[in-house]
């Protein structure tokens, strides 16, 4: 399973936009380990969910310049003309 590794200073941010969504959205307080502890369980329960839609849409992404510079380089190709 994925386990995502944020840097603390991240975690730190992440934990009070929570505490902030909770007090402004809901209008109850949690407190930092409430909220850390719902990062956590985000990131482990959606967090993979998320990570392999990212993946598919790179996937395309990808996929889509390969297929522009395959028709490039046939573009580039020169003509062959034999003589019979």
């Amino acid at each position: 399973m994925l386990i995502m590794k944020l840097p603390k200073e991240q975690k730190e941010q992440l934990t009070e936009r929570i505490q902030y969504f909770f007090e402004s959205e809901r209008s109850e307080t949690i407190g930092s380990i409430a909220a850390e502890q719902l990062l956590d369980f985000v990131l482990q329960e959606i967090g993979p969910h998320v990570y392999n839609h990212a993946l598919n849409e790179a996937r395309k992404s990808v996929l889509e310049r390969m297929q522009t510079l395959e028709d490039e380089l046939y573009a580039l190709e020169k003509p062959i003309i034999t003589k019979r």
